[in-house]
């Protein structure tokens, strides 16, 4: 009786073991990663020293007043992303005032509908240097700009659509059909380092109207009694220096529990 009895508490016992065993919770381990952020925002430098910042014109959007002979002629808004750039030099006497030029690359142009059955798109490349003054909260809000501009215009393209479909194009460099150089008058609002909005008008007209052209023997002036004057508005006018800010951030996960997030670093890079 004995035997059996301490045989069937031996069992007892090795049950209960097996069973604790399977219910213990394995041992925690811990488990590391990491992720990485880029974060670019921009930053103006404090007054007495210039600085140099990136992006003239963004996207533009032109509007155009054109008569012939003093008759309304038809035309649509044009918009275009291509092919804009240019950089700025800027110096600030104080936060309030400051004073910029750079070079700005613009293509700006006009789309026309002289009758039903016709549209012109006539665009021309201009290298831009422009003088401005800034007035307002230059480091950390809101400011003004305004100033002149004198453009070069460089190359000159055109097309011609009969019915919706493309009949022609052909492109011109230093062409006749515009002034060689176009002055105007700009001024904006800067909300932040990064992005403001700009209203630029030209003093003289888009086209040329000396030019002249022979055309099956027969001079023509095709530009004589065209009167062409554009504005227009552009986005992203660029005024802040460019920083990078680069964070790493590691999450600890431990196997059977929660996890723990950790910041391990941050580092500012300037990029002007």
């Amino acid at each position: 009786m004995n035997v059996i009895r301490y045989t069937m508490l031996l069992l007892l016992l090795a049950g209960s073991s097996a069973l604790y065993a399977q219910d213990k919770p394995a041992e925690s381990t811990e488990v590391k990663k990491k992720i990485t952020y880029h974060f670019h925002f921009y930053t103006t430098p404090k007054p007495g020293k210039g600085y140099i910042t990136a992006g003239g014109n963004g996207p533009l959007l032109s509007f155009a007043s054109m008569k012939n002979n003093g008759e309304h002629i038809r035309n649509i808004p044009r918009f275009t992303m291509f092919f804009n750039v240019g950089t700025n030099y800027n110096y600030d006497f104080t936060n309030n005032i400051g004073i910029f030029t750079g070079l700005n690359i613009k293509n700006i142009g006009l789309i026309s509908k002289p009758n039903d059955s016709v549209k012109l798109k006539q665009r021309v490349y201009t290298l831009g240097v422009p003088l401005g003054l800034k007035v307002g909260d230059i480091r950390n809000g809101y400011f003004f700009f305004f100033g002149g501009e004198y453009d070069l215009a460089f190359n000159y393209k055109e097309k011609y659509f009969l019915d919706g479909h493309k009949k022609s194009k052909f492109n011109e460099w230093f062409s006749d059909r515009t002034p060689l150089l176009m002055p105007s008058v700009f001024a904006g609002v800067r909300f932040q380092p990064g992005f403001g909005v700009k209203v630029q008008y030209y003093l003289n007209d888009f086209f040329n109207k000396d030019y002249s052209q022979t055309v099956n023997g027969v001079k023509t002036q095709p530009y004589k009694d065209m009167e062409a004057k554009m504005l227009f508005v552009t986005l992203s006018y660029n005024f802040g220096t460019h920083r990078s800010c680069h964070y790493e951030r590691s999450t600890k996960k431990y196997r059977g529990g929660g996890s723990k997030l950790i910041i391990e670093k941050r580092t500012v890079i300037d990029k002007e």
